[in-house]
């Protein structure tokens, strides 16, 4: 099918589909409590007699179109809100007090859907299968090593992964794609330093944790500027300090914790050494202990160039090479569909969500978040034209 057929065929159930994204945005559920959600898209499905699998205790579901494929492409959608209270005065505004979509996995949702009526409108046609995976828990737990392990890539075996991500701060109807490392690894840790208290009129009686926790905070800052390539990005943040009772006591525990952020492997093993060091020698240096706990969070994201390249040819194809932009730089933060480029050759991408006629757009994760529907039609085309590009070269 063309991309002249295609789009017209995305006209004919478009109003459907923006439907069931307000309805969904109205509705928002918060991570581990998608199954309403998934109910509405499971009736949808129905309505088109499109298989699905429901996963995760009814949070997660898995669509497959084409049957009897030995192997597949898979399409992910992310479906879960935040904890914010919405102040964009829409029609459609979240009714649930204090859950909001802010991120945008409505669009992402809607989207998905979208693609999954092309799709099963030319099943007969297609070279291979399709699988839909719509996941929870983006925002907080990661759901997508979950469904990995649901065996959602299995059963036909899905070859590549295409995900999406709206982005307000560029206009509907452009979107942005990027080669290698795209978003960056996690690590949250909290590192306990143990002194031990007294009076503080004499601080020669006790050992002072509020002292090596400050010695460690301004030590730590050497591991990214002095241990790291200039090069090789990384981030060590330091988010919280909590310590002492009173200004006449000298404290004897204090607990610090923080984040950091890195590109690959290498370096997300060297940051993790290194600020247990720091916390360790420091806290000795001043006669105190350090107890250093990692909570490991998502790993970084790191597209396939070659699949990123077919999708890239499809879209300009789609939507036109003015509307195509390749970014440059990587961001910091995270995002849970690396398990999935970990696992398969994967593109991720940015679908701009932004107004054109707005001098700024409100970002994600605000009240004020709003996307301009108008993505809603780009990001079906390039979902569905990327699937039969990857199809068609499998």
């Amino acid at each position: 099918m063309n991309n002249s057929d295609l789009t017209k065929l995305i006209d004919k159930f478009l109003p459907e589909v923006i439907s069931f994204r307000r309805r969904m945005h109205e509705e928002p559920d918060l991570s581990g409590r998608e199954q309403p959600t998934c109910a509405r898209i499971a009736e949808m499905l129905d309505a088109r007699g499109i298989g699905y699998e429901r996963l995760l205790d009814g949070t997660a579901l898995s669509v497959r179109i084409g049957r009897g494929a030995a192997r597949a492409v898979a399409i992910r959608a992310d479906i879960d809100a935040l904890p914010v209270s919405e102040a964009t005065g829409l029609s459609f505004a979240s009714r649930r007090p204090g859950v909001m979509h802010a991120c945008g996995h409505d669009i992402h949702a809607a989207c998905a859907l979208g693609a999954a009526f092309a799709l099963k409108e030319m099943e007969r046609d297609l070279e291979g299968g399709v699988t839909i995976l719509f996941q929870p828990a983006e925002e907080t737990t990661g759901g997508a090593e979950r469904m990995i392990r649901a065996g959602v890539l299995e059963f036909p075996r899905v070859t590549h992964v295409i995900g999406l991500h709206v982005d307000p701060s560029l206009e509907a109807g452009r979107a942005s794609f990027m080669y290698g490392k795209m978003h960056a690894a996690s690590d949250e840790f909290t590192i306990v330093f143990t002194g031990r208290g007294c009076h503080g009129a004499h601080p020669d009686e006790g050992c002072d944790a509020i002292a090596a926790a400050a010695l460690f905070v301004t030590a730590v800052q050497n591991v990214v500027s002095r241990a790291l390539s200039p090069l090789e990005p990384g981030v060590v943040t330091i988010g919280s300090i909590h310590g002492g009772t009173k200004g006449n006591i000298i404290a004897d525990s204090v607990e610090v914790t923080g984040i950091m952020r890195s590109l690959d492997e290498k370096t997300r093993k060297l940051l993790r050494r290194r600020v247990e060091e720091t916390a360790v020698h420091t806290a000795a240096s001043l006669g105190a202990r350090a107890g250093f706990i990692l909570r490991p969070s998502y790993t970084a994201l790191i597209n396939d160039d070659e699949t990123v390249s077919l999708l890239v040819s499809a879209a300009r194809g789609a939507i036109g090479d003015e509307k195509v932009v390749i970014k440059k730089k990587p961001t910091m933060g995270t995002e849970d569909f690396a398990y999935f480029a970990a696992a398969r050759p994967s593109c991720f991408y940015e679908l701009g969500c932004g107004f054109s006629e707005r001098d700024e757009n409100p970002p994600l994760h605000s009240a004020g978040f709003e996307a301009d529907e108008k993505c809603i039609k780009t990001g079906i085309l390039l979902q569905t034209s990327g699937a039969l590009a990857l199809l068609k070269n499998n």
